[in-house]
């Protein structure tokens, strides 16, 4: 808390990624440059889980030490995870790359781990998941475009990384918001599942 009793965060994100060789990622960068027009100029594709915790929350430290403390969130000895607490800090994403999140429509929410967080803290907070892609493509390759075509599958030839049927998603060329994940949501239903115009 504050030094006037106010919490020092109301919204913090959990950049969360396998250590080693993530498959699912590795087998969708493969399927994408080889039978996708949005695989053009591709370079890489990593796939990071992405929790947005809501609430009157402690500061990074606290935050991060209750994460690293229960298995609700990630398991530190198989993955790697990087808090971010404000708007202005910098996600963990490479200069250049477009991320897509993906959320799945009215399943985001993670009540077990609101549960334990209440328990350990004793805070009531809103935790909600979802996948955030990090893309990269050659320098010269229209990015924002073939992020957007392999954003959302449209049948065989085009899209994905998220099923419009059951989720939603959001793509992003420039700052990452914070929060996201809620935005994201609203969007995608506002939308009626279409695809969101890359900012």
């Amino acid at each position: 808390m504050s030094p006037r009793g106010r919490p020092a965060v109301t919204t913090a994100q959990a950049w969360i990624e396998l250590k080693s060789d993530d498959p699912e990622a590795v087998s969708a960068l493969a399927v994408a440059r080889a039978h996708l027009p949005g695989g053009t100029g591709l370079r890489s594709l990593r796939r990071v889980r992405l929790l947005e915790l809501t609430g009157a929350l402690p500061g990074r430290e606290g935050i991060e030490d209750l994460l690293h403390r229960s298995i609700q969130f990630y398991n530190p000895h198989k993955e790697r995870c990087v808090v971010r607490t404000a708007a202005l800090e910098a996600p963990p994403v490479t200069p250049g790359e477009v991320v897509v999140l993906v959320v799945d429509r009215g399943g985001d929410r993670r009540g077990a781990a609101e549960h334990w967080w209440q328990h350990q803290a004793g805070e009531t907070i809103e935790v909600r998941e979802g996948v955030a892609w990090r893309i990269g493509f050659d320098p010269s390759a229209d990015a924002p475009a073939l992020a957007a075509d392999l954003a959302v599958v449209q049948g065989r030839g085009h899209g994905l990384l998220c099923n419009p049927n059951a989720q939603d998603c959001d793509v992003v060329t420039g700052t990452v918001p914070l929060p996201w994940i809620p935005v994201a949501t609203s969007r995608g239903e506002a939308a009626s599942g279409r695809q969101e115009a890359s900012r």
